[in-house]
């Protein structure tokens, strides 16, 4: 099986230390194989697509000014 090697701020590296009983490795690999397997659904759903990127960025700034732009009326 290949390592994959990170780095993680040292104040997440102590809090982690304390929580030794947990196999944190096995905590980012269920984490990595969850967000691919979302991935690859996105990959799926959009693969007929007729959108361009334009098309999608347009989508996802109108999205983005319609969140957060309620947000700041708050």
């Amino acid at each position: 099986m290949p390592n994959v090697t990170l780095s993680i701020p040292e104040e997440l590296h102590e809090k982690m230390k304390r929580h030794s009983e947990i196999r944190w490795s096995e905590v980012v690999r269920k984490s990595i194989s969850e967000k691919i397997e979302d991935l690859e659904v996105m990959d799926k759903l959009t693969k007929r697509s007729k959108l361009t990127q334009a098309d999608v960025d347009a989508i996802a700034s109108k999205i983005n000014r319609e969140v957060f732009g309620d947000l700041n009326k708050r």
